[in-house]
Formats: structure tokens, C-alpha cells, sequence
């Protein structure tokens, strides 16, 4: 199945922009809000807690899902899909990057997501489950932000028949 090529500029764009949203998110958690909360004091750490953290995880946790199904569209209205997901030749660096990319979105949704309701108190759970929970979202946003450097390696190298990949 290949879509037009309107319908592929729109999926394109829209994968740009909402995966531009996501990873922009995840290295702001990353590289500015995780490292910054021991240096707020207390009296402050609600602001981030209780408005900032859950509507920058409303963004962030849409933004994966939007990345992931547009990507995907992409990749079948090009007819490429098959050949990615199977690792097909001229396509294992394409394919590579899309499994990186499901496997950041599964994170974000069944692990990370789930945690930080607790970790912010969204949900009621035991007060003593936080910590635990705050570390494993921590942690596994942290894997994910390894895990972005490789795939959008992939996804660039593909664009770039010269460039050096598989």
C-alpha cells in the first residue's frame, strides 16, 4: 500500500514536529528537570510537581504515540514498512531506528508513565511506593534518552544513501 505523495509530506511533517515535541521533552526531564530538583527548595517543588511534571507528561507521553503511529504511516505509505521491520537489506538502518522507537514509546507508556502517576501522587498509592516508583521512571527515562541518540542516528543515515550505515 503507498499513499500519495500529499499524504506522505503530511505524515512526514507530522513525525518531524511530534517527534521533535517528544525527544525535546524527554532530554528537557533529562538534562534540565531531574538534575535541577535538588537545588529547588521545598517550599517550591509543588510547582513542579503538581502543574509543570503533569502537563509536560501529557505532552511527552502523546508526542511518543503521535511519533510512533505517524512513523509507522510513513513507512507504509512508502511501502517500506515490511522491509524496515524485517531488517531488509538497504533498510536495516531505517528498521533499527524504528525499533528503537517502539521500544522508547512502550517505555513511556507502560513504565514511565505508570510510575509517575504514583511518583506525583495522580493516583493514590502507599506514600512509601513513591521513591521507588520516581527511581524507575528516573531510570528508565534515563535509557530512553540513551536510546535516542542511536535512533535518530538511524533515522537521519537512512535519508543518506552516501552516509555510512549497515
Amino acid at each position: 500500500m503507498e499513499f500519495s505523495g500529499e499524504i506522505n509530506f503530511l505524515l512526514r511533517w507530522l513525525h518531524v514536529i511530534s517527534g521533535v515535541m517528544w525527544i525535546g521533552l524527554l532530554w528537557y526531564f533529562n538534562f534540565v528537570q531531574i538534575p535541577t530538583m535538588p537545588k529547588i527548595p521545598d517550599e517550591l517543588k509543588p510547582a513542579i510537581g503538581k502543574h509543570i511534571a503533569p502537563e509536560a507528561l501529557f505532552w511527552f507521553r502523546w508526542s511518543a504515540l503521535a511519533t510512533l503511529i505517524t512513523g509507522l504511516l510513513l513507512a507504509l505509505g512508502q511501502g517500506y514498512l515490511h522491509n524496515a521491520m524485517t531488517l531488509g537489506s538497504g533498510y536495516a538502518g531505517i528498521g533499527f531506528g524504528m525499533y528503537f522507537g517502539i521500544i522508547m514509546a512502550a517505555n513511556v507508556w507502560f513504565v514511565i508513565w505508570p510510575k509517575q502517576k504514583i511518583a506525583l501522587g495522580i493516583i493514590d498509592a502507599d506514600a512509601a511506593l513513591k521513591p521507588a516508583a520516581a527511581r524507575t521512571a528516573m531510570l528508565f527515562s534515563r535509557t530512553n534518552t540513551m536510546l535516542s541518540i542511536p535512533m535518530l542516528y538511524c533515522m537521519v543515515s537512512q535519508q543518506n544513501p552516501q552516509g555510512w550505515f549497515l
